[in-house]
């Protein structure tokens, strides 16, 4: 029997996905249509004899993780549960926590993924790959190649050619180690727990006098245990030539609904709007929720994705946007490159636009950069975010900014943040 466990994080986490994580946990966030977490949970379903989901995370159990659980459950006939660490642990921390829980039942082996990754998780090719690779006992790392500049932003690992195992490992290197990068998705077997157990950062259960835990610093599996294990011939790496992306900031969260809505063609292809009598024009890939009214007149696509309840006016044109539930869109607006928050609203004529923050185009190794919020003293240019019930009034061009929740705006803003 197998399991999964999808590490979530918590409310400390996520600073560069404000405003829109004080709204909804990140990794709840729409991307392509559905919570960015649903994409990991049904990857996860699919695979045979899986029989647990288990997040890990310091959210405080909340309204809308709870709904999120019992609406997936229900949709992928899994048991999934949320275990509360009572603090940050660290990415090996809090599995090293929950180590009973994960290994009750007796797993042969137990998958373990970030949330904000955006991938096509090749979950049964690990599978195989570890069958295949070392004895029964050893741990694979999905990798997939960088650019020789963008790698060193990872984790990097130096693999041996003909056996794939790790022979060196080094989290976000200063200069030019490996172009394979980590994808934070790994395979372990439950023999994991004695290299964390063991290590020198290790919580020694006998220093706490049997009154809990002594230590609380967090262990980090990239930094603490791989580092270790790599050239022991235990780790292995599968590298995958398919998507693959972070989701640390909002214009991340953009690039990754254009990879899952163009994996769509293949996976979901009820989920993609067609060009259809009476309906609006579509161009390219685009999510349009049941529940959205949109004005026969307006052209979509490529790459949107509308929530909820939206409302779209006549003439509106949107491209490479992300419309949550509730907003509405008056006649003949434009939204370009651009996260439009939760009941808020853009008035007539209005021109809401961002700078996309994508991978260089012409490689194909290329990796979305985490930009700095500030450059040289000045905003980066990057999308434009607008917080939940945000008012934007008719006939205003919004342009590279970010616009904190219930805002009123009264005149045209570029390159501001507004507090």
């Amino acid at each position: 029997m197998l399991k999964s466990v999808i590490l979530i994080g918590g409310p400390q986490k996520g600073t560069r996905f404000r405003p829109l994580s004080f709204e909804v946990p990140k990794p709840l966030f729409p991307v392509a249509g559905v919570p960015m977490l649903q994409h990991h949970v049904e990857e996860c379903a699919k695979v045979p004899n899986m029989k647990e989901i288990l997040l890990i995370g310091f959210y405080q159990p909340n309204e809308e993780l709870t709904r999120f659980m019992s609406s997936a459950q229900q949709e992928f006939k899994i048991s999934i549960r949320y275990l509360q660490e009572y603090a940050a642990l660290g990415t090996g921390g809090g599995i090293y926590h929950f180590r009973d829980q994960i290994l009750s039942g007796g797993p042969e082996a137990f998958f373990i993924m970030n949330a904000d990754v955006c991938s096509e998780f090749p979950l049964p090719e690990m599978l195989n790959f570890q069958k295949e690779h070392g004895e029964s006992s050893s741990f694979v790392i999905l990798g997939t190649t960088a650019n020789r500049k963008q790698s060193m932003n990872y984790g990097c690992i130096v693999e041996n050619q003909q056996t794939n195992e790790v022979l060196h490992y080094v989290e976000k290197p200063s200069t030019f180690v490996s172009d394979i990068i980590n994808c934070g998705i790994y395979l372990f077997t439950p023999e994991i727990f004695q290299h964390i157990g063991a290590g020198p950062y290790a919580w020694k259960d006998e220093q706490t006098n049997g009154n809990g835990w002594h230590r609380a610093e967090a262990i980090r599996l990239e930094q603490d245990i791989f580092t270790a294990l790599a050239g022991q011939g235990k780790l292995y790496v599968y590298k995958t030539p398919a998507i693959w992306s972070q989701i640390k900031s909002a214009g991340s969260a953009i690039y990754a609904s254009r990879l899952y809505l163009n994996q769509y063609h293949k996976t979901h292809p009820e989920r993609l709007a067609t060009n259809k009598e009476g309906g609006p024009r579509i161009s390219g890939n685009v999510y349009i929720h049941p529940t959205a009214n949109i004005d026969p007149t307006a052209v979509l696509g490529p790459n949107v994705s509308i929530g909820t309840g939206v409302t779209i006016g006549a003439g509106v044109r949107v491209r490479e946007s992300i419309i949550l539930h509730g907003a509405t869109l008056q006649d003949h607006s434009c939204v370009l490159n651009c996260i439009v928050g939760w009941d808020s609203t853009i008035g007539k004529w209005a021109r809401v636009e961002g700078t996309p923050s994508d991978p260089n185009p012409n490689d194909p190794y290329a990796k979305i950069d985490s930009e700095t919020l500030f450059r040289d003293g000045e905003l980066t240019p990057s999308i434009t975010i607008l917080g939940c019930n945000v008012t934007i009034p008719a006939e205003v061009i919004i342009l590279n900014s970010i616009v904190l929740p219930y805002k009123d705006l009264n005149r045209s803003f570029k390159n501001q943040i507004i507090l």
